[in-house]
Formats: C-alpha cells, sequence, structure tokens
C-alpha cells in the first residue's frame, strides 16, 4: 500500500521527477541503500527546478548552487532493486534565493507497493553563468494564499538566523559552485562510520539538519571529512561532519572549514528494530559543551514533531 502520509508541497507551478532504480553499488555494508546516495539525488532534483525557475524570467543565464541544507529526515530505509522517486518543488522565494521542498518515494517495482522514505528542505542561490562570484535576482514566484507565503517568509527568516549563529562559528558563509552532491555524499560515510564504530552494529541515517556552506571548494583543492560524535541519548547519536579545503595551488599554508553539519544515526537489529545506544562519555570541558548543545538540538526537534504530529491529528 502506498504510504498514509501524502507529501506535504505547496509551490511555484508543477513539481519535477527524477526516477532511477536503485543498484547494488548504491548500497552499504549493511545492505540498504546509502543515505549519501539519496542526498545526492534529492540535491539534483533541488538544482534543476531551481536553476529552471531562476533562468525563467531572467535575461541573464544563472545557474542555482545549494547555499544550505535545511534538514533532511529519513522516514525508511530503501532498497536495493526499489525505484526512487524525487519530487522537488519551489515553496518561497527572497530576493536571491530559492526554497525547495523535496519528498522521496520508494516504490517496489513487483508489487507496485510506495512509501515516503526521505523529506528535505533546502536553499539555492542563481549565479552569474558569466561571473560565478554574482548572485543573480530571483523571479518572484506565485502563491496560493498570504498564508503560504508568510509561512514561507517566517521559514526564510528563521533560517537566516540559524546562519547567523554558524557564521559566527565557523567564519563568513560563500556560496559554492561545484556538484555538492558528491560532497555531502562524503559527509555522510564518515558519519556512517563514526557511528558504526561505537555502535559496533548495523546503523541508519536518520536525519542531517542544517548542512552550512563557509568557503568555495575550488577545482583542484584538496579536501579533508572528519567527524566526531557530539551527543547520544537511548535511540539517537548526533555525529558533527566538517569539511576542510586546502587550496594550496593558491595558498599551500591556508585550510579552512569549507561545510558543516550535524547527521543523527540510529542503531537497528537484524530486524530493523531500534537497539539502545552505548552511553557517549565526555570528558574535558569542550566535550561537555558540545554534549550539552546537542542535547538542545535533540530536544528542540523532538519538540517540533511532536507539534507537527499534533497538527496532523
Amino acid at each position: 500500500m502506498e504510504s498514509a502520509e501524502k507529501p506535504r508541497m505547496q509551490g511555484s507551478g508543477s513539481p519535477i521527477q527524477v526516477s532511477r532504480i536503485l543498484r547494488p553499488d548504491d548500497a552499504n555494508i549493511a545492505g540498504n541503500v546509502h543515505g549519501g546516495t539519496i542526498l545526492k539525488m534529492i540535491e539534483e532534483a533541488g538544482a534543476i527546478i531551481s536553476t529552471r525557475h531562476c533562468n525563467s524570467q531572467n535575461e541573464e543565464r544563472c545557474v542555482a548552487v545549494l547555499a544550505r541544507v535545511e534538514r533532511t529526515d529519513f522516514l525508511s530505509p530503501m532498497s536495493i532493486g526499489e525505484v526512487a522517486h524525487v519530487s522537488a518543488v519551489i515553496t518561497y522565494t527572497s530576493k536571491h534565493s530559492v526554497e525547495v521542498q523535496v519528498n522521496v518515494m520508494a516504490e517496489n517495482i513487483l508489487n507496485g507497493a510506495k512509501r515516503m522514505t526521505n523529506r528535505a528542505t533546502l536553499w539555492y542561490v542563481p549565479l552569474s553563468v558569466e561571473n560565478v562570484n554574482k548572485v543573480v535576482k530571483v523571479p518572484p514566484m506565485q502563491y496560493s494564499s498570504p498564508e503560504q507565503q508568510e509561512e514561507g517568509r517566517k521559514r526564510y527568516e528563521a533560517q537566516k538566523l540559524d546562519r547567523i549563529e554558524t557564521r559566527q562559528r565557523n567564519g563568513d558563509i560563500i556560496f559554492p559552485a561545484i556538484n555538492v552532491g558528491v560532497t555531502m555524499k562524503l559527509m555522510d560515510e564518515v558519519a556512517g562510520i563514526v557511528a558504526a564504530r561505537h555502535c559496533k552494529t548495523n546503523i541508519v541515517t536518520a536525519s542531517v539538519d542544517a548542512i552550512n556552506f563557509h568557503q568555495k571548494i575550488e577545482k583542484g583543492s584538496v579536501i579533508t571529512v572528519s567527524g566526531r560524535m557530539t551527543f547520544s541519548s537511548n535511540k539517537s547519536m548526533e555525529i558533527e561532519v566538517f569539511v576542510d579545503v586546502d587550496h594550496f595551488l593558491k595558498s599551500p599554508t591556508e585550510t579552512a572549514h569549507a561545510v558543516t553539519a550535524f547527521f543523527t544515526y540510529v542503531s537497528l537489529d537484524k530486524d530493523g528494530k531500534a537497539l539502545p545506544i552505548p552511553t557517549l562519555k565526555v570528558e574535558t570541558e569542550d566535550e561537555k559543551r558540545r554534549f550539552e548543545e546537542g542535547r538542545n538540538r535533540y530536544l528542540q526537534t523532538k519538540a517540533k514533531r511532536m507539534a507537527e504530529a499534533m497538527k496532523c491529528q
């Protein structure tokens, strides 16, 4: 049966859909589709619809690049042999950015059954094809109601405030001009290694929270992806992932954080049931501070989910 939870999409124009069958080389060591593979497909769908919209009225040709992943929820593991249907729709536009909501459905092609596996919110910024350092103005979208526009504005302001806080921790944010889907796939792989080492069990991605870009990753640069566990509850663990970029062709000594994100993982037994997470040992003051910050993010996410569940009742 198709999932009772329908895609929550109200945006400009018709959604675009990208579909493909999942192959054995898309699997992780547990046999499920790698979370990074899904992230890459989500980003590509968002880039397509954003670029189309930004070129619909602008005379200056541009390409939409990912500025921020607001949140990605992994609702159900996807299996090899299923067809992934990735749908993207524009839900808000500001002067220089586009909000895209993406849903992923898994289809069993043997019996036609479908279920929701992922949903995500991403922000894109259009850059001029002639000058990749120039941000192009975004054409306005048509809203179905004033309420929809106001809800979008609230989301825009909220992510703007969060980016200011991130900027204070990691430096100025510069929008990337590369295929960031590959980078996100690498980040998920590193986070998965950290989680697996901690649990020594089968682990799966539960969500990705606030992927932010701080430095431009240019061709020829060397990137280093690293991760550390920051928080664990009884059923989930948070891993902070960094992508450091080394512009050694320009400056042999210049290395900085290019991308940061928080990944949440859960541990499953052979039947797919949740296992308890081993307690994370924290000793230094920095570890204790990061643990408390992670706890606050965990409680905020839990409160949001409870609020959304009450709205659906």
